[in-house]
């Protein structure tokens, strides 16, 4: 049964309020990052970390946003708040490497085996992370923006991979290509997963509910994607024997 525990950072002024999921016996594992969507951390996070858990993973679900959203009452301020971030992505890229090397100094962290994902916004996150060419072992987007940041590119240590609906309204055919070309001149061991007829969103069971065109669920494409995430996890930790 996993045990989720508060973690605070303060950082640039603001309390970033993450949560850490493991097991009750403490061990040290390897860990996944969470990164939320732009409504923050959500049951939605918190649930997948609890799956990781039970797969003998630790997660951390990370506070980006540095407060809680009410889901379909405080979407504009959630949306400003992205909007802020993903504004400065030198700044942003800091905020996540401090979250990064909080996680890695737990003493619930096997070593440096971390593997970073998100969700959406949080999957340019996950991106931005590997962009700045930080030791990690991979990098995982679901559903996430492929805007690149701007900043002086980086030598890719980590393996990333996109899992993408082909029909997202917010990322063209041209953004995939365009992700795939700056991967490989990057050195990265890279993959993108498309899928056919499949919107933004499409992990979520809510996403429906937002009222947005283009964002979905899709049951399909969502157990299409943890299966090939888990195996990536099972590759770059060795095995399932942790």
């Amino acid at each position: 049964m996993s045990k989720q525990t508060p973690v605070v950072l303060e950082f640039d002024g603001e309390r970033l309020e993450s949560v850490f999921v493991g097991r009750r016996d403490s061990q040290a594992r390897p860990a996944v990052m969470l990164i939320p969507t732009v409504m923050g951390v959500s049951d939605l996070e918190l649930g997948f970390a609890s799956q990781l858990v039970e797969l003998g993973y630790n997660a951390f679900v990370a506070d980006i946003f540095g407060r809680r959203f009410k889901p379909g009452v405080d979407r504009e301020l959630a949306f400003a708040v992205m909007n802020r971030l993903k504004s400065d992505r030198a700044a942003l890229r800091r905020r996540l490497l401090a979250l990064l090397d909080q996680l890695r100094a737990h003493d619930q962290v096997e070593g440096r085996q971390i593997v970073v994902a998100g969700f959406c916004f949080g999957g340019l996150c996950a991106l931005d992370v590997a962009r700045s060419g930080t030791d990690i072992a991979a990098a995982v987007a679901f559903h996430g923006l492929f805007d690149p940041p701007g900043l002086p590119a980086e030598k890719i240590a980590a393996k990333v991979v996109a899992f993408h609906g082909w029909d997202d309204p917010m990322v063209s055919p041209e953004a995939v290509v365009a992700l795939g070309r700056e991967l490989t001149e990057a050195g990265a061991d890279w993959q993108i997963h498309a899928y056919g007829h499949v919107g933004h969103g499409f992990t979520n069971p809510n996403a429906d509910k937002a009222g947005i065109d283009g964002v979905r669920y899709n049951e399909l494409a969502a157990e299409r994607s943890w299966t090939a995430f888990i195996s990536l996890l099972e590759e770059s930790f060795g095995g399932d024997d942790h």
